[in-house]
């Protein structure tokens, strides 16, 4: 039976307990953490407390630039990441209007500025409807896809331009909820496999203008919701 840790004000440290033959935890992964840095900073303090190695694994990266739910399986549970990154995820966030940059978000700085002069709150929701339903989809180059047997965010760090293949996936929902220009708020309910930084890219060639990812949360994973994630301090774990 799943296990999922539920923040509650009166949880204690001590009284938390894994099971590290198969487990699972969700966390409130931190902005500007990595993925990586945070498994091993639980595989780290897990194999400490029972004194045993025991095989830690995520369920689905993470931008180091966004925040939000992350599934850490434990032991046995490990067999069933495949399983947790097939779940549908819904997103909240931000695009910044009028500019590109490489990564298609804060990670490099822009690249190009284009006008939003035309641009109008009727454009833009229009605009996301259109990305609603399954489509083909170009991950960023930086990101973690593999091309040729290596991840195409080295590649590109070596000024590189990976050929990167494009995916099937699938917008459920594509909300708007604020519009500030040139910055536009939104909530997407989306497939596996789905770069938000690319729907950024792509929102703004919609727009004929360009567009980048400001600020990203990961708010769900299936039924796993941010507000009942662990936060890394409350598990002890004091820096990140």
């Amino acid at each position: 039976m799943l296990k999922k840790m539920i923040h509650d004000a009166r949880f204690e440290l001590p009284e938390i307990e894994i099971n590290i033959e198969g487990d699972v935890l969700v966390f409130d992964k931190p902005y500007q953490c990595t993925s990586f840095d945070l498994v091993e900073k639980v595989k780290k303090y897990i194999c400490k407390k029972y004194q045993q190695k025991v095989k830690v694994g995520h369920a689905g990266t993470l931008d180091p630039l966004a925040s939000g739910v992350m599934i850490i399986c434990i032991g046995a549970f490990t067999k069933k990441i495949e399983q947790y990154q097939a779940l549908e995820k819904e997103y909240t966030g931000t695009f910044l209007l009028g500019a590109t940059t490489p990564s298609f978000d804060l990670e490099r700085p822009v690249d190009t500025t284009f006008s939003i002069s035309h641009i109008t709150k009727e454009k833009i929701e229009q605009i996301a409807h259109t990305f609603i339903g399954t489509q083909e989809q170009i991950p960023p180059c930086f990101s973690a896809v593999k091309v040729d047997g290596k991840r195409a965010y080295l590649l590109a760090r070596e000024g590189k331009e990976p050929e990167i293949k494009s995916k099937i996936i699938t917008i459920y929902k594509f909300e708007i909820l604020k519009i500030v220009l040139p910055e536009v708020d939104f909530k997407v309910v989306c497939s596996k496999g789905t770069y938000i930084r690319s729907l950024a890219r792509d929102f703004g060639k919609k727009l004929e203008s360009g567009a980048h990812l400001k600020a990203l949360r990961r708010i769900r994973i299936g039924e796993f919701k941010v507000e009942d994630a662990l936060n890394v301090k409350e598990f002890g774990i004091k820096k990140i």
